[in-house]
């Protein structure tokens, strides 16, 4: 028989010697595998004598204790190292620009509500932001919607079922309310804008039940309408990223503004498209003016001492308009090939330095 003491030299010196797992794998097979040297050893104490197999057993349970342990620790030793190594080659450098073969992208609406909260934020205004359903004080008796108000009605809006105070819920049919909401929780002067999704019982090729919408608000001292429609002009321009852009305002009604006005943008419906900044042609684009006196004292505020002016346009529709999509609705549609088409990279975040879209 080889002498134990021999093979626990041979063997610590082959573990040792392994330059992979794989190499040591082998060495493990030799020595303690089913056909090993150790193993085969082990095995021939039966055919021992007694006083054989006391003097031979603990030698050969000694070896195989020694080289399993030797096994052990060359294993963890060399599966760090490779752990190591293939950290140090698979690194990445998260500051670099993203692989032009990317996989996700940002949707368009998300996309055009970031551009249109950096023009305003460049220009001074807060992010606001509110609850979806609503009540309808909020949503219609603070902006001075009267009793009959068509848009209280079942085909205009989504109602909840009364609770148990009779009261019921519905969800907002604008971002108005956070406006609302902020009045009533903070002292003039107030310059905000308030995204957000809202919901009205309407659906063809400009019109979704859910849609998004930007809202904005400004309460001062000594607003009058020539601030309102600067500030617009100067977003539509940001915005199409055009100095090209000729606007109109046209007397409206809104419960909640007095004098209103929708805005229009002259552009080119010419070949099935609509583009911005040239033609003769003119699209209503947005609705604004004064916030309504009555507004005012709902939510707190002195109209003889503040005024301001409101503002609300929908994300969606912008952004139709920006980068040509012909209807609305395939922006909900969860499509991934409109969505590859039209989307953008994640790494493209809007700001006024390097570009909007």
């Amino acid at each position: 028989m080889t002498d134990p003491a021999t093979l626990e030299v041979q063997f610590l010196a082959d573990i040792a010697a392994a330059p992979d797992v794989a190499a040591l794998e082998v060495v493990r097979v030799a020595a303690l595998g089913k056909q090993g040297t150790i193993s085969l050893l082990l095995k021939s104490l039966g055919g021992m004598s007694p006083d054989e197999r006391r003097t031979e057993g603990p030698k050969l349970n000694a070896l195989r204790d020694t080289v399993q342990t030797a096994l052990t620790a060359r294993r963890a030793a060399l599966e760090a190292a490779e752990l190591d190594e293939r950290l140090a080659a698979e690194k990445l450098d998260l500051s670099l620009p993203a692989p032009h073969r990317r996989k996700g992208y940002v949707h368009p609406t998300l996309q055009v509500m970031d551009e249109m909260i950096s023009i305003f934020a460049e220009l001074g205004f807060a992010v606001a932001e509110g609850p979806d359903i609503e009540d309808d004080f909020h949503n219609f008796t603070a902006l001075n919607f009267p009793p009959k108000h068509p848009a209280r009605e079942m085909h205009d809006t989504f109602f909840f079922s009364p609770d148990e105070a009779g009261e019921r819920k519905l969800l907002r049919t604008h971002t108005s309310p956070v406006q609302v909401r902020a009045m009533r929780s903070q002292t003039p002067p107030i310059r905000l804008v308030s995204p957000g999704r809202t919901y009205r019982c309407d659906s063809d090729q400009t019109h979704t039940p859910m849609f998004h919408q930007v809202e904005g608000l400004v309460i001062d001292k000594g607003v009058h309408m020539g601030h309102l429609k600067w500030t617009l002009e100067t977003f539509i321009a940001r915005f199409f990223e055009t100095d090209q852009v000729t606007t109109r305002f046209r007397p409206h009604h809104f419960p909640f503004t007095e004098p209103s006005a929708e805005m229009d943008v002259r552009c080119d419906r010419s070949g099935g498209e609509v583009r911005i900044g040239q033609g003769t042609d003119w699209l209503e684009i947005l609705g604004c003016g004064m916030v309504h006196p009555n507004v005012l004292r709902n939510c707190g505020i002195d109209p003889d001492a503040y005024q301001g002016f409101a503002f609300g346009m929908g994300v969606d529709r912008l952004g139709m308009l920006k980068y040509g999509m012909p209807d609305l609705r395939d922006m909900f549609a969860s499509d991934v090939r409109w969505l590859a088409h039209y989307g953008f990279p994640a790494v493209a975040v809007p700001n006024p330095a390097s570009g909007l879209s």
